[in-house]
């Protein structure tokens, strides 16, 4: 398998998860994920298994009325077997909170996947957030200079 083969697929596994959510398809959601994975969505919102994943996911989507999420641009590199990956994927999300209020996410998951028979799948995603708040961004970035280094990303030099 070449990596461009590796980066279709993945790239397809990205999507289809990011089209479950704006259709709130928990059954095509679900099936992106690989049965031991773990979900990170950081604050302490760390979830091991498909099952405690799913229970998540659920309860999460429940808090929005709806939700578009899109995928930006995004990267892979495959290990010399061919049958793990690791990536990373900018995300924006425009949503509508159950109590009706609006806003915008702005971030990356960095990913793990798995090669299965069925295909790839998720075998973690870790989110990070750089903006989460109103539209007219008036709430702090999580992507300062500073923030980054409060939250030990390696990297940063500027």
């Amino acid at each position: 398998m070449t990596e461009q083969s590796a980066y279709a697929e993945i790239s397809m596994l990205v999507h289809k998860y990011a089209d479950a959510v704006v259709h709130r398809n928990g059954s095509q959601w679900s099936s992106t994920w690989h049965e031991d994975a773990v979900w990170d969505l950081g604050g302490g919102r760390l979830v091991e298994g498909i099952d405690a994943i799913k229970k998540l996911w659920y309860g999460a989507m429940k808090g929005f009325q709806a939700t578009i999420q899109t995928v930006l641009n995004g990267g892979i590199e495959v290990d010399q077997t061919g049958t793990k990956a690791t990536g990373r994927w900018y995300i924006q999300e425009q949503v509508v909170r159950s109590n009706g209020d609006r806003g915008i996410l702005l971030a990356h998951y960095d990913d793990e996947y798995i090669k299965t028979e069925g295909g790839w799948r998720f075998s973690r995603r870790f989110l990070q957030p750089h903006y989460a708040g109103p539209y007219d961004l008036s709430e702090e970035f999580q992507c300062s200079a500073d923030k980054l280094r409060e939250r030990n990303v390696e990297g940063v030099d500027v």
